[in-house]
């Protein structure tokens, strides 16, 4: 059975982790749980390890993971016992401790989802969610908000000379960490991709089983082999540096506004795990980080028809073509593997 588990780890009393020291923690945790390939819990039961992601905020992290385990219980007590032990052998990390360790999605509630013969509803679901639940989603876009630096809370509507204004600091922050999280998913998805389209050796409409290039125009899925994967990855590494770095312009060519596209969608995904979709203005949100990171949104129009080149006129706005879209704007090279044919 599989249970997603969340877990608490706590840097000594008084300790708050400036920027860069967050950054630090959680590659150095990422790169630990990835090398996980099986956990020993409890009477020698073999747990496994699934997926898991990592957000480290100001005072600590916050490990969410998926773990395929007999029960509940051995799910909790392997999870504890090996971060304790990544803990004491990590140099950097030996004067932490292990917080809260629990699973956040029990038997029923997956037994549930898995459930045919009783469809779920989706407003049900959020009910169900528990205070403590909601508290440590929302604190994990909290803390990976400050990984965000290119550009402040205006950039999501947030006004704070103005007391009427619709979307409040703490909203712009949520949104803002959502951006990060997603940027994280959206980057680990794009590998898998390029690994799906390696292994079939054809193109994204021959593909089922692709997580980020079925989200772009599909009238080009065609177009999208293994090479464009790879450098579609690389445009979105590029982006998800700049988004860390102080400073914005907008987007450096198509690909990578596209890119911002794909992003958004996930970020909303993100918000909506936190019981936040409805909670927040998020049409005005993204309406005004719309405004504030695009130059345009004439690489919109590429959504407009989903099949047939043809179908849409592109003459006229630079970029558009799909033999442009990694064409760079306003700087002359942005990096060799994008110029590979």
């Amino acid at each position: 059975m599989e249970y997603q588990l969340t877990a608490d780890v706590i840097p000594p009393a008084d300790t708050e982790l400036d920027p860069l020291q967050r950054h630090g923690v959680a590659a150095l945790l990422d790169e630990q749980l990835d090398l996980l390939a099986g956990i020993e819990g409890p009477d020698g039961v073999e747990v496994e390890p699934l997926d898991h992601r990592v957000a480290v905020h100001p005072s600590g992290a916050v490990i969410t993971w998926l773990l395929d385990a007999p029960a509940l219980s051995f799910a909790e007590e392997a999870a504890r016992h090996v971060l304790t032990e990544l803990l004491a052998a990590s140099e950097l990390l030996e004067t932490w401790t292990v917080g809260r360790c629990e699973v956040i999605a029990t038997d029923d509630d997956l037994a549930a989802a898995l459930n045919d013969d009783e469809p779920v509803d989706d407003d049900d679901d959020e009910d169900e969610l528990t205070e403590e639940e909601v508290a440590a989603l929302r604190d994990e876009l909290r803390g990976s908000a400050g990984t965000l630096r290119a550009f402040g809370l205006d950039a999501f509507g947030h006004n704070p000379a103005d007391p009427g204004c619709p979307v409040s600091a703490e909203a712009a922050t949520l949104v803002a960490g959502a951006m990060v999280q997603a940027m994280e998913i959206l980057t680990d998805e794009l590998f898998a991709d390029v690994q799906e389209l390696e292994d079939a050796e054809s193109a994204a409409n021959e593909v089922e089983d692709l997580s980020v290039l079925n989200q772009l125009p599909l009238r080009y899925a065609d177009h999208y082999g293994a090479l464009f994967a790879k450098q579609f990855l690389v445009v979105t590494a590029i982006l998800g540096y700049r988004l860390a770095q102080p400073g914005w312009t907008p987007p450096l060519c198509t690909a990578e506004a596209l890119a911002l596209h794909v992003l958004k969608a996930e970020a909303g995904v993100q918000l909506d795990l936190a019981g936040l979709l409805d909670e927040l203005p998020v049409k005005e949100i993204f309406a005004a980080f719309d405004e504030h990171v695009f130059a345009d949104l004439d690489h919109e129009r590429l959504f407009d028809q989903e099949s047939g080149e043809d179908e849409i006129d592109l003459l006229g706005t630079p970029g558009l073509d799909i033999d442009e879209w990694f064409l760079p704007r306003g700087t002359d090279v942005l990096h060799p593997y994008l110029a590979a044919e």
